[in-house]
Order: structure tokens, then C-alpha cells, then sequence
């Protein structure tokens, strides 16, 4: 299936989420059996090609998920991540900045957690939250909004340009769907952990986020770092999505495992 549609153009020229359904299926399968399968073979594949890209060491790989409250962020990572090694790869849920890091600048704590070579780092949540909440309450104006976005464009550039690769994913959810998951979270005690009362004043704020989203959508897609939507309310159809662009980036970048040291030639381990 063709997934570059769902590409936020560089510069966002065109480009409207409110054009992009959160219930569309951009993934071919027939039923959840055979969408689990075909996410199967594709987590084995991520699993092969990271074992390459570990060995290959030229470069790292940064995975930025936003979304809305339970979009699906942790979902994804346990799906389209469960066949990977965790040699060499890192996961980081961000919460709000603790009062030391509120004492630096907003990449400060960013900058900490970038992956180093061969490694992969997953973001849950990302540096995209310090142009979404305090956008949405008033906390920053439009001036300081537009600088952030420069700010961040600059720093993924900078990020690219020393080997780093961006691959940054909207898992776009719908109001009914999203009331259907926190709704979940309320009936089973095993999910109460997940569930906030703070999502219920978010979810009041729908309009203003969708908005944020757009906006920081259309500023920060790039050519080094740019944006897909990933329509996401279906679990299945969400993780296939990702899966798919994550093992089709991997292999683009022509991964190979390092010269034979000469040295083994004729080796007989005794």
C-alpha cells in the first residue's frame, strides 16, 4: 500500500488533519488474524534488520510517538518492538520536567537521552509536549511558539546531519474512540494505573489540541524529519502501520554488517 499520503508534506503546505480519519485502513488484511500475522513477521524482520543495523554502527535511530491520551503509544512499542534484542535498544516515556530540568532550556533533557550509534531510542511522548501543553493553556505565546518550532527543526537537523535517523509518528485517534479506551481503563482494575483524572480535563480541550497538533505538524515536517499520521483506531491496523515504515526505513539505509577481520580466515578454534 502506498503510505507517503499520510506524509506531512515539508513545510505542511496542503496539509489539514482534520482531511485525515483516524479510522481510516491504509493496511491491507483481511481479518485480526491475519493483520497479528503479517505484524509477526514484520517484528522478526525489525528484529533482523536491528541486528545489522547494531553491527553496522554508522547510525542511530530515534522514534518519536505522539498522540492523544491513549492513542497507543506504549501499544506500539510492545507490538512493532517485541521480537527486538534489547541490546541496543532504549525506551523513555517523558512526564512533565522536574524542577531541575525546568531550570535549563526545554532540549536540555532531550538532548541527555538521544540514541548513540547502533542504538535505537523509542520516545513516548517527546520534546513535541513543550509545543502542545503549554500552547493549549496560554502558558506561551504565538512568538514563542514559531521560535520553538525553528528551535526544534534546527535540532533534528542537527541530530540527522550526525547520523541520526528521525522517524516521528501521530497516531491519530478520534474523540469516540479515545472515550471508548478511557472508558476501558475506568471498568478494569487492572488498567485503573494508567487511567488520570487530568485526561478528562484534556479530553475537554479536544478542539485546542487538534489545532496545537496541526500547527506543530505542518511547522516541524522536514526533509531530515518528517511527520506521517498514523490513523489509529485500530489497535491492529496501527502497529502494522508503524511496523511496516520502521522495517522499509531500516532497509533503505542499506545496512551491512563490517569487513571480515582477516584474521579469521582459516581459524580452527581448537
Amino acid at each position: 500500500m502506498d503510505l507517503s499520503r499520510w506524509q506531512v508534506p515539508e513545510g505542511g503546505k496542503g496539509f489539514a488533519l482534520s482531511r485525515c480519519d483516524p479510522s481510516a485502513k491504509t493496511m491491507a488484511y483481511a481479518d485480526k488474524d491475519e493483520g497479528k500475522a503479517r505484524l509477526a513477521e514484520l517484528a522478526s524482520e525489525i528484529d533482523r534488520l536491528q541486528d545489522i543495523f547494531y553491527a553496522d554502527g554508522r547510525f542511530a535511530l530515534l522514534v518519536v510517538l505522539q498522540g492523544m491520551d491513549a492513542a497507543g503509544k506504549d501499544g506500539t512499542i510492545r507490538a512493532v518492538f517485541k521480537e527486538t534484542s534489547p541490546l541496543g535498544v532504549r525506551t523513555v516515556g517523558w512526564k512533565a520536567p522536574s524542577d531541575i530540568e525546568r531550570a535549563h532550556d526545554y532540549l536540555w533533557r532531550i538532548h541527555q537521552q538521544m540514541p548513540r550509534k547502533s542504538e535505537f531510542m523509542l520516545f513516548n511522548r517527546s520534546h513535541y509536549e513543550d509545543v502542545l501543553v503549554p500552547v493549549v493553556n496560554g502558558w506561551i505565546d504565538a512568538a514563542t511558539t514559531r521560535q520553538r518550532y525553528a528551535q526544534i527543526n534546527d535540532f533534528e537537523r542537527l541530530l540527522s546531519e550526525n547520523g541520526t535517523v528521525i522517524l516521528k509518528f501521530m497516531l491519530h485517534i478520534g474523540p469516540e474512540e479515545q472515550r471508548k479506551r478511557l472508558q476501558e481503563r475506568v471498568d478494569d482494575p487492572t488498567k485503573h494505573w494508567k487511567f488520570n483524572m487530568a485526561d478528562l480535563d484534556v479530553r475537554k480541550q479536544w478542539t485546542p489540541y487538534q489545532q496545537a497538533y496541526e500547527n506543530l505538524l505542518r511547522a516541524t515536517s522536514t526533509a531530515w524529519a518528517p511527520w506521517t499520521v498514523v490513523p489509529s483506531d485500530n489497535k491492529t491496523h496501527r502497529n502494522l502501520m508503524v511496523a511496516t515504515l520502521v522495517r522499509d526505513r531500516l532497509k533503505a539505509l542499506k545496512l551491512r554488517y563490517p569487513s571480515d577481520d582477516p584474521q579469521l580466515k582459516g581459524l580452527i578454534v581448537q
